[in-house]
């Protein structure tokens, strides 16, 4: 089995056929507060992202992925690790799945348990953070289901909607 493919999903780089999937889950308002947006991105910009996206996590100092189901090759989510840094062995890991129907279905447990080995063994990071929403029970039962421990809470990180909310940072040590 490949490093990047599981039982039911696999993870691959994204291509150019994948503009209207990204432009639409960039452009999904529900999903501002958790990737932090503010404005929609145009089609060019994506397709500009796209057209870069080739470029290694070394230099580009993140990596996309999409996540596709196995029996479909439907694509249904992303998955990065940002702010990658390979001189202190530390990246940022961030999941989004698309649609409600595909939420809960171990879809995302699986994908980020690939993703975690792929960080582990082939880029040789040692440690990987993400930051959640306090409200947001799903993602931390998903990341402290791999050992992600909290850290520190960022009082009234996120504004959206009026409303501030705190934002959780959680850390895995491998």
């Amino acid at each position: 089995m490949s490093t990047l493919q599981g039982e039911h999903i696999y993870l691959r780089a994204l291509e150019p056929d994948d503009l209207d999937f990204v432009y639409r889950l960039e452009n999904d308002t529900d999903l501002w507060e958790v990737s932090q947006t503010q404005t929609p991105y145009s089609l060019f910009l994506i397709k500009n992202y796209l057209e870069n996206a080739h470029k290694d996590i070394y230099e580009a100092k993140q990596l996309r992925l999409a996540i596709c189901k196995q029996e479909s090759f439907e694509s249904i989510g992303l998955i990065d690790l940002f702010d990658f840094d390979p001189k202190n062995q530390r990246a940022g890991i961030g999941i989004v799945i698309q649609n409600q129907d595909n939420r809960n279905s171990g879809y995302g447990k699986e994908a980020l348990e690939l993703l975690l080995a792929y960080a582990k063994d082939y880029l040789h990071v040692h440690q990987l953070f993400a930051n959640i929403a306090v409200h947001n029970s799903p993602s931390i039962a998903l990341f402290t289901s791999f050992g992600f421990q909290l850290i520190g809470v960022k009082k009234e990180w996120i504004y959206n909607q009026g409303i501030y909310t705190d934002e959780a940072m959680y850390q895995l040590l491998f």
